[in-house]
């Protein structure tokens, strides 16, 4: 049983880093925690389920959605954000009005779209494979694959580009960058693509595995998502895969040996913690202070 509920934390897991990469890619660059971040991603599912159902075909639909949610961080970081920045707002308008924007995502997808969970589409089949007493599904098997590959593909785009030069150099001073003909605005845009991206191939895999998708998804898996990335060092991609294992595969054993009412509160007794022994993270950086 114990070995069981670790492939099913891991799975879990995966997702859920996948969410806590957005945090972080966002975090790094703007120091600014994207709270509508868990609404755009159940705004990834429900377009997949959507594009989906008119019949775009599973990898196609899903694609389609991952470019529409993209444009969507895009449009929140131009309609909402950058604003703010260029009247050198505090920090704490910016937190504000990402959640404002998670509440308005979450209404608008529950108008059009409705508030009662829909069936999701099961993306890789029931195939399960048996190893002695230890059951693993074909779908649990592919979303740590899917995940390791997208990370793979993020931390190559980060460390091993261009763009990814001009993201870490933005990172570590905004106003050098922009002096040595990094363009900043564009910089910043494609980052909220990326973790709209991320976001909505989360979404589709842990709808997928679950087999349901609603508007509200995203709330309580956003902050699950947000204690994965400060486990793991907000800002460090590897630190939000080992977060995001880590809170799988606790709330995995909680539900197994606790009950299914706690499941909910391990992510947040971790985050407690290591907010007291370990305030950045198992990956994160102190942050260095001039005098």
């Amino acid at each position: 049983m114990l070995i069981q509920q670790v492939f099913n934390g891991l799975a879990l897991g995966m997702g859920y880093a996948l969410i806590a990469v957005g945090y972080s890619l966002v975090f790094g660059i703007l120091r600014l925690v994207n709270f509508s971040h868990g609404a755009i991603y159940a705004f990834g599912a429900e377009m997949a389920m959507v594009f989906i159902g008119m019949n775009f075909g599973i990898f196609p639909g899903i694609l389609a959605a991952m470019v529409l949610t993209g444009i969507l961080g895009i449009l929140i970081d131009k309609a909402a954000l950058e604003p703010l920045r260029k009247k050198r707002s505090m920090p704490i308008a910016s937190l504000i009005t990402t959640i404002g924007i998670s509440n308005i995502i979450t209404n608008l997808l529950i108008i059009f779209l409705g508030s009662e969970k829909r069936n999701f589409k099961s993306l890789f089949g029931q195939t399960t494979i048996q190893i002695g007493q230890i059951s693993i599904s074909m779908t649990q098997i592919m979303m740590c694959v899917v995940s390791l590959l997208l990370m793979a593909t993020l931390m190559f785009v980060v460390y091993k580009t261009k763009i990814g030069l001009a993201m870490r150099a933005t990172e570590q001073n905004t106003k050098a960058a922009n002096l040595m003909g990094v363009n900043v605005n564009f910089v910043i845009s494609f980052t909220f693509f990326l973790a709209g991206v991320s976001a909505t191939i989360a979404g589709a895999l842990v709808s997928g595995y679950y087999q349901i998708v609603y508007p509200n998804m995203g709330f309580m898996a956003g902050l699950k998502a947000f204690a994965a990335a400060v486990l793991g060092g907000i800002g460090s991609l590897p630190g939000a895969l080992l977060g995001g294992l880590v809170v799988g595969v606790s709330e995995s054993m909680a539900a197994t040996f606790l009950g299914s009412t706690y499941r909910d509160s391990i992510a947040f007794i971790i985050l407690i913690i290591v907010l007291i022994v370990r305030p950045h993270g198992l990956f994160g950086r102190k942050g260095i202070k001039k005098v």
